[in-house]
């Protein structure tokens, strides 16, 4: 699993300060960060990869920084007591060319520069690519971010537009809050010539997405059904758990889209070709901040439940607007099943190579659907609701959701769920006798 997160502290804030120049051109950062000791602390680590460190201070005093691969290991002029609020900052230069490379869904990921500005896809673990963090999925903290953009150029974040700065040399410093905490792999920052839509979502919400200025036309059609698959998934899943979406175009040759919380990433392409594509991409975003955004998971492992819940809404809604039919992708990835977890491990025990590939997809959306299957559709439902409600804005694993099926179901459904989640074979389908698993191939 990707090597993330540290022990010892908490972190209250990040406070974000980018000083834009232009694609590919490096240019001044500085990451504050607001934190409380969980123990006594004479050093600490935050993730932090690539770019050039100018120094580090604690409560403002200097302090020493080593870097040990991926991480900034920092050592305080004066120990930290364990309970004591302090405050980090790390100046350093920031490289917006940098990205690495996953073979999985993933593929290219962390700053991706476009014709005139940048966006950025910080899962799994690219983050620290960015900004000094702590970096892990369960981790999370509200940020403030401060982006300084030359003119005619404009800056998104996730989250609120608290004001612009218009400086003498016409630059202008955009802030943003989160409103939110957030995972770091969640982060959004934007920076291109780009026009905002407004419009609103059920009971007002209020929905904001943000368009280069030449795909505003031609990306109208698929844009605008957003507030319809807000209501959709309302009415599953109970009310959107956030105070704003929007999506953001990327123009770009994204190879995925990115459930950034409150404003989603979608390649143009996605935006340009069939609906029926098109809203399969919109709604599996859109579903992940019920699942995955409000609701974190709190291990890699965990991340069937995310992606799985993402792939089974996205499924469910193509069914019933004109895509395949539910049944028909689920036989088919039952067809599959042994297959991927030969290849590509139980949809619960995934590795680092393998955690983004289609197990945590349409494998981990089967599971979700044999569970449909055996306690049916009301149950099920209900499920659903108790899942994404009580564990809103929490964190939560396999093992919280098989406890609260269960007690919804008023069963214990543990000897039937965990050969699905952890199994060398696929279990049979409930009330589909018919359905055969095909043989594996090594």
């Amino acid at each position: 699993m990707p090597l993330a997160g540290n022990g010892g502290y908490t972190v209250r804030r990040y406070t974000l300060d980018f000083d834009w120049r232009a694609p590919r051109t490096p240019f001044e950062a500085a990451a504050t960060v607001h934190a409380t000791a969980t123990q006594a602390l004479s050093r600490f680590d935050l993730d932090f990869a690539g770019n050039a460190l100018h120094h580090v201070t604690v409560d403002g005093v200097p302090a020493t920084a080593m870097r040990d691969g991926d991480e900034l290991v920092v050592t305080p002029a004066r120990p930290i007591p364990r309970g004591t609020a302090f405050t980090v900052r790390v100046a350093y230069t920031a490289d917006p060319t940098q990205g690495r490379h996953r073979d999985d869904a993933i593929q290219d990921y962390g700053w991706v520069p476009t014709s005139d500005g940048t966006v950025v896809c910080a899962q799994p673990d690219g983050a620290r690519m960015i900004f000094p963090a702590n970096d892990h999925p369960s981790l999370r903290a509200p940020v403030t971010f401060h982006i300084t953009t030359p003119p005619g150029l404009s800056a998104v974040a996730n989250g609120r537009l608290v004001g612009t700065v218009r400086r003498p040399d016409g630059r202008t410093r955009w802030t943003y809050d989160s409103e939110h905490p957030l995972a770091a792999q969640l982060v959004q920052l934007a920076i291109g010539k780009f026009t905002f839509v407004d419009s609103r979502g059920p009971r007002g919400l209020p929905v904001r997405d943000v368009v280069p200025d030449g795909l505003v036309t031609d990306t109208e059609e698929y844009r605008s059904l957003t507030p319809d698959h807000l209501a959709w998934l309302e009415r599953r899943l109970g009310p959107y758990p956030f105070r704003r979406y929007g999506v953001l175009v990327g123009d770009t040759d994204l190879p995925v889209a990115l459930e950034t919380q409150s404003l989603s990433v979608l390649p143009r392409d996605d935006l340009l070709g069939d609906r029926v594509d098109a809203e399969r991409n919109l709604v599996h975003e859109l579903t992940h901040h019920w699942t995955g955004d409000s609701v974190a998971i709190r291990r890699w492992s965990d991340l069937w439940l995310s992606e799985g819940h993402a792939r089974f809404y996205e499924r469910l809604y193509s069914d019933e607007h004109g895509g395949v039919s539910m049944e028909s992708v689920m036989r088919s990835a039952y067809e599959q099943h042994d297959q991927w977890r030969h290849d590509e491990g139980a949809p619960a025990e995934p590795t680092d190579a393998t955690l983004f590939k289609v197990m945590r997809y349409d494998g981990s959306a089967l599971v979700l659907f044999a569970l449909r299957e055996k306690v049916g559709a009301e149950t099920f439902e209900k499920i659903e609701r108790a899942w994404v409600t009580e564990y809103r804005g929490r964190t939560a694993g396999t093992r919280d959701f098989v406890t609260l099926a269960s007690r919804v179901a008023g069963e214990d459904l543990t000897p039937f769920l965990n050969p699905w989640l952890y199994g060398a074979h696929t279990p049979p389908m409930p009330g589909h006798p018919d359905w055969q698993v095909d043989p594996v191939e090594d």
